[in-house]
């Protein structure tokens, strides 16, 4: 089934929580997707800044799919890369920017794409694009403020809080109306699994 590039309901569906699995070789991104799944962590992603980590998402792509999960691929910033991904079997792409080619090559793949804002401006020209999804980057330092203060004049936006959280400020974020948060080294440690399985179950 094609999506648009705004059509991410299908992707987190009532996930609240995202796992990041950046720079890992393929067994252990497979050993922590799995990790999350357990926890009831459906949405993983793998960033493909580079062309050796194309195998970790391959290699997470088949084990999702042998369990009916959904897994993306992460720092998709050219055309190129969203080829790769598509190729790999990525279920959506995600980037730290807005660009309009990259949004529309993925929607030429049959990929939501959400991409990373971090003003207002941003976040309009994204939606101008026919995006209702985007990823605000980084949140850490936007706080959650920011998402209240933008959900004034742009209320029909969802947003993925990415960069900085963990079990300690995810619900923070949550509670001022980001739907979905995105961890990332957060799931190695085990003194935050129990609390990022209460906010994925929320």
């Amino acid at each position: 089934m094609t999506m648009s590039p705004h059509d991410f309901a299908p992707v987190f569906g009532r996930a609240r929580v995202m796992v990041i699995l950046r720079d890992l070789p393929a067994e252990e991104t497979v050993r922590l997707a799995g990790r999350a799944w357990d926890l009831g962590i459906d949405v993983v992603e793998v960033p493909v800044r580079t062309p050796d980590a194309l195998p970790a998402l391959r290699a997470a792509v088949k084990a999702g799919a042998e369990r009916d999960r959904r897994v993306g691929a992460g720092t998709v910033y050219t055309v190129e890369q969203v080829r790769e991904a598509a190729d790999a079997g990525a279920a959506f792409t995600v980037a730290p920017g807005f660009d309009p080619a990259v949004v529309d090559a993925a929607t030429g793949c049959g990929l939501p794409h959400l991409p990373g804002v971090a003003t207002p401006t941003e976040a309009q020209r994204a939606r101008d694009h026919g995006l209702r999804w985007l990823k605000a980057f980084p949140a850490a330092s936007l706080g959650p403020q920011w998402f209240r203060a933008v959900a004034g004049p742009l209320p029909e936006l969802s947003f993925v809080a990415t960069g900085g959280i963990d079990a300690g400020n995810a619900g923070d974020f949550l509670a001022a109306g980001v739907r979905v948060v995105a961890v990332g080294s957060a799931l190695a440690d085990p003194a935050q699994i129990d609390r990022l399985a209460e906010l994925a179950r929320g």
